[in-house]
């Protein structure tokens, strides 16, 4: 396993981050043990999951099974960098009670508090925002942060699915008022066929010191050969798989990626998570494997040069933008 820091601070995490978000509803707990002991053997030590995690009337299960796990000691606790998420309400039925949600001041401490207790250790190493709020200022969100950070409870905070002007006010907000480190990752949307985080995202991020952190790396497993799949075992797409490929001209684009991965030999999900590793900015992609051998082919990626040739070719299928701000300006 490689590894690299994390945005500009002195945490040294592995290249792939294990993302544990099946685990609870796809994947049970025995299963999901398994996975995070073959992550650990294979170098991983960045572990990704959220509050929500487990969703409807399981919310909240996801992190307890990660607890359990840590609870089988083996220094499991101590070799994870280990994040997590609030913002989102915990209600089985989705109805928040007041102040039961978001990111004031008394629902982060509270939220903070009960990650703890499912996951079942003192401190939390990243925490971060799940989404804006828009409702409370980066003055009061800082504030309760600082007081975590002060009782040990967290040592990091990041952000998920912010926009490049959130990520610079609040860091702004917290050098210039705080004097505290701010934001040091982005959780976002990225991967070569969703590429819209190139013109202001990962900007951004890269000019406050943020670690670029992409979920959905196969874009809900449209970079993962499924056209393929479709052939040769009958497995039916569904979800945003089938919905993108529904369209004709997406999935020639598919098919035309799925045809060039074939022609160097390569795994399409492999290729995938690769290219995202040669971005500026990312630390590293979340991989979210259902099976031990879904994380062994993620583990593979790590190691795969891909050629100028390819990327080029790469980028001819899933053009970018183009540099900001010149992507949408003159």
């Amino acid at each position: 396993m490689k590894y690299t820091q994390l945005g500009r601070t002195g945490l040294k995490v592995s290249r792939l981050v294990l993302g544990t978000m099946n685990f609870g509803p796809q994947t049970d707990e025995a299963d999901s043990h398994a996975i995070m002991d073959a992550a650990l053997d294979a170098g991983l030590n960045f572990f990704d999951t959220a509050n929500v995690y487990g969703w409807g009337e399981n919310k909240g299960r996801t992190e307890e099974i990660i607890g359990n796990w840590f609870a089988q000691g083996g220094d499991r606790r101590d070799k994870v960098v280990l994040a997590t998420k609030g913002y989102g309400n915990m209600a089985a039925d989705g109805e928040a009670w007041p102040n039961h949600d978001k990111l004031s001041a008394l629902n982060i401490r509270r939220a903070v508090d009960a990650s703890l207790k499912r996951l079942r250790t003192d401190y939390i190493d990243l925490y971060q925002f799940h989404h804006v709020d828009r409702a409370t200022p980066f003055e009061e969100i800082w504030q309760a942060i600082d007081v975590l950070v002060q009782q040990g409870k967290i040592l990091y905070a990041g952000s998920s699915n912010f926009p490049g002007y959130k990520i610079a006010q609040a860091n702004e907000i917290a050098g210039r008022r705080h004097g505290t480190i701010g934001l040091v990752s982005e959780q976002c949307l990225y991967n070569l066929a969703e590429r819209r985080a190139e013109m202001e995202v990962i900007p951004a991020a890269q000019e406050y010191g943020l670690g670029v952190i992409p979920w959905s790396p196969l874009h809900g497993g449209l970079l993962g050969g499924v056209i393929k799949k479709e052939a040769e075992v009958g497995r039916r797409t569904g979800g945003r798989a089938a919905a993108t490929l529904a369209d004709p001209t997406a999935r020639a684009q598919i098919q035309a990626y799925e045809d060039l991965v074939d022609k160097h030999a390569l795994e399409p999900g492999e290729v995938a998570l690769a290219w995202l590793l040669t971005r500026p900015g990312v630390t590293g992609p979340i991989v979210g494997p259902r099976t031990a051998e879904q994380l062994a082919s993620a583990v593979r990626a790590v190691d795969l040069d891909l050629t100028e040739e390819l990327l080029t070719s790469l980028n001819d299928i899933f053009p970018g933008p183009g540099p900001s701000p010149e992507a949408f300006a003159w």
